[in-house]
């Protein structure tokens, strides 16, 4: 069996949309603090709140670049986010205004999963190659490739490439410091594998 650190498969897209979820929220914690201010008492609290959060949520992302523990900030952030989006669905239906309250609800609970996808891409992730297949990370679990769905498999300068029998074609960045020796017995392997089940 062989393990080594990669980078997570969803990382990239995952990073790419990052700025664009933080800008989403902030533009609806924005629109929040629209809809505290236009009710006929609006709570001043509530809606200086959701002004300072609509335009932190729009500035993090410019200022995550920053960061040394960007995981971490990310994470906070992001429980954050769920935290006040959840809060102002108790406040918008304590007010009677339920279409509101359950638009907060679901972008809560859909912030809370990004939180976690994203928190979960930025942990370790690690590619097993043993008799059975090839298992890499997804956001909940682990997924076995079967070594009979795979044409080929190669690790070569830091970049691991699973090439399936139908077309698809996967590269994933390899983390570890790999040296000649083990880079070889790692494609050795995989051409033992391949090759044992080419003679079946």
């Amino acid at each position: 069996m062989h393990k080594f650190r990669i980078l997570h498969p969803n990382a990239v897209t995952r990073l790419r949309l990052q700025p664009v979820m933080h800008g989403m929220v902030g533009v609806l914690f924005l629109f929040n603090a629209i809809g505290g201010y236009r009710m006929a008492q609006p709570n001043w609290g509530l809606v200086g709140l959701f002004i300072v959060a609509g335009l932190a949520s729009l500035a993090l992302p410019f200022q995550l670049r920053k960061v040394r523990k960007f995981a971490e900030v990310n994470t906070l952030a992001r429980l954050v986010q769920a935290f006040l989006l959840l809060s102002g669905c108790l406040f918008f239906l304590s007010h009677m205004i339920p279409f509101i309250a359950f638009l907060l609800l679901c972008a809560g609970i859909g912030i809370a999963y990004i939180g976690y996808a994203e928190y979960k891409i930025l942990q370790p992730a690690y590619a097993v190659l043993d008799t059975s297949g090839v298992s890499l990370p997804t956001i909940f679990a682990k997924k076995l490739y079967p070594w009979n769905e795979l044409n080929n498999v190669v690790l070569r300068n830091e970049l691991f490439t699973l090439d399936f029998k139908n077309n698809k074609l996967m590269q994933l960045e390899v983390l570890d410091e790999m040296g000649p020796v083990e880079a070889a017995e790692i494609n050795d392997f995989c051409e033992h594998r391949l090759g044992k089940r080419a003679d079946q």
